[in-house]
């Protein structure tokens, strides 16, 4: 079918027949003109929070994709297909209560006979696979460069280096300028924490033991009677503490967790020595040693921390809806089928390249891809995955990253972009994350944009979602952007199973909402564009909108 192209006006005026399910008549009008509604910014309590990325714009004035409208004026009782979705990220927690009904099984496998029942290659893979094995911290991808080209390069200069090195060699200056600035970044920062913490502990427990509470305010500490010159200084240091969170408990809580952050990082990431990948006992650089690892998706670590990000990023796609317990996810009629191939560090582009293939061999529609790195040694393999994943139908919804920068300057991967600026499949879509504030702060301060290189805009700013054990946080970032439109991708594929992966992404793209509003870009106020300037739909995704036009592309 060739490619629909039409505009929201032209879909308004139309009388749209639903291609399956009940086949009664959607009759409703496209959100558009959202400029020209008079909204306002309210603060949102938790409960709001905990939901505002299926909130509509001009119903709630937040900024989300109008779920619970499509929900509830569109899909009403309609039936839709089942889709299975891949979610390549560190693990799934496949026990969580609100995602063990909605995760996939493999209907070729018998459970733990440790037999290969449907020839694939893998034993048992009956949730999916684990490209990792025991694998969960690893080095950046600088790193591994490094360490690989060191014996080659150390204390050479660019005179000395033959002709046909000097693109390996500066690849090795590069790795080595960005190592060096990175981990004595993140060592001063640990030093820095390690000192607030060494002081603000003590002096917390002392002003909790005065006022007989841990969980003071600052009118608490004003009303403290003549206190004593240390006891002043103390309380400028917790009145300090309290700008940043409720509780003084809380911003402890904080510093523990970014100091534990940066430990992880410097023994990990900036590990110099460990051989992590040793203990998979395959060759990294060889592509075709593709069977290893094992069928464990929720990871080795008994405390399923390690699995978080990937069960956040499912918990967001498909949480079991109206169950009565945690959370909805976007998506109804949905398996997720888990692969973990993102450790703590940089992922190899040979467990994504194949993870992308296992995905798609086992039928899933929709990838989400929530993982970036700048460097990335066998691209060409990842390249060869994504246009394998187009070949067959299938949409890669990919994160865009957190660095706030212009990705229109500065290649991160994956990508689908050739270096004349096309792409090589256009069934890759590349998300931005929306803050919940509609206005100047519509755009996550971290979200990385660009005009050619990032599609759409999606929620990712305080996303509220499944983690490990039975528990819910919330998380940020474009991880959390990319499954909120993984989940509408998934609705669309349900419903209108007769569009290909081409036509979703479009429809993704030509319907969401726009707006002219002038936003910070990277968290810099001196930084600024119209919203509609820093993505190549200039639209935000709203499943509202998406459901109306994929009724009538279908036909």
């Amino acid at each position: 079918m060739k490619l629909f192209k039409i505009t929201l006006f032209a879909v308004a005026m139309s009388t749209v027949l639903a291609s399956c399910g009940s086949g009664a008549a959607i009759v409703a009008t496209p959100i558009q003109n959202i400029d020209t509604n008079p909204l306002k910014i309210t603060t949102l309590d938790d409960a709001q929070l905990k939901h505002w990325p299926a909130m509509d714009l001009v119903k709630d004035t937040v900024p989300g994709m109008s779920v619970d409208r499509a929900y509830s004026e569109i899909i009403k009782k309609r039936k839709g297909e089942t889709v299975i979705v891949g979610v390549i990220d560190s693990g799934v927690d496949i026990d969580h209560e609100d995602l063990k009904n909605v995760i996939w099984t493999n209907p070729g496998e018998i459970a733990g006979n440790g037999i290969d029942d449907d020839n694939n290659g893998f034993i048992d893979d009956i949730h999916g696979w684990n490209f990792l094995g025991d694998i969960v911290g690893e080095n950046m991808e600088y790193v591994r460069i490094i360490r690989k080209l060191k014996p080659k390069y150390e204390g050479k200069n660019e005179s000395s280096i033959s002709a046909a090195d000097r693109k390996e060699f500066a690849l090795y200056q590069k790795a080595q300028a960005e190592y060096e600035k990175e981990s004595s970044e993140i060592t001063a920062n640990k030093v820095r924490y390690e000192q607030i913490l060494a002081q603000l502990k003590p002096t917390h427990e002392a002003i909790a033991k005065k006022l007989g509470k841990a969980d003071y305010t600052k009118e608490d500490l004003a009303a403290i009677k003549n206190p004593t010159l240390q006891e002043k200084q103390q309380i400028a240091m917790l009145n300090q503490m309290l700008n940043y969170a409720d509780s003084v408990p809380e911003v402890i809580d904080g510093l523990e967790g970014d100091t534990k952050y940066f430990n992880g990082r410097l023994d990990n990431n900036f590990n110099m020595t460990k051989d992590f990948r040793g203990i998979l006992g395959d060759n990294p650089e060889d592509i075709t040693d593709n069977h290893y690892g094992d069928n464990n998706v929720a990871g080795p670590d008994p405390t399923r921390e390690n699995v978080k990000h990937g069960t956040h990023v499912s918990g967001i796609i498909a949480a079991q809806r109206n169950n009565g317990i945690g959370m909805d996810g976007v998506a109804n009629n949905v398996k997720i089928l888990v692969v973990r191939a993102v450790p703590d560090g940089d992922e190899y582009d040979k467990d994504i390249a194949l993870a992308i293939r296992y995905a798609v061999d086992n039928g899933a529609k929709v990838l989400n891809t929530s993982f970036r790195k700048y460097y990335s040694p066998h691209a060409d393999w990842v390249y060869d995955a994504i246009k394998y994943a187009a070949s067959k139908d299938v949409l890669i919804v990919n994160a865009s990253g957190n660095d706030g920068l212009d990705l229109d300057t500065v290649n991160i991967y994956p990508n689908d972009q050739i270096d004349n600026g096309s792409e090589m499949a256009d069934s890759f879509l590349t998300v931005g994350a929306l803050n919940y504030k509609y206005g100047g702060e519509l755009v996550a301060n971290f979200s990385n944009y660009g005009k050619t290189n990032v599609d759409v805009f999606a929620p990712g700013v305080k996303i509220w979602s499944t983690t490990p054990l039975n528990t819910y946080e919330f998380l940020q970032g474009t991880s959390m952007a990319a499954p909120e439109v993984a989940g509408v991708a998934a609705m669309i594929r349900s419903y209108y199973p007769n569009l290909t992966a081409k036509q979703v992404k479009h429809i993704l793209m030509d319907s969401g909402l726009t707006t002219n509003t002038k936003v910070i870009l990277g968290g810099e106020a001196s930084n600024t564009d119209s919203f509609a300037n820093i993505s190549k739909s200039g639209k935000m995704v709203n499943m509202y909108n998406a459901l109306i036009m994929a009724d009538k592309m279908s036909k």
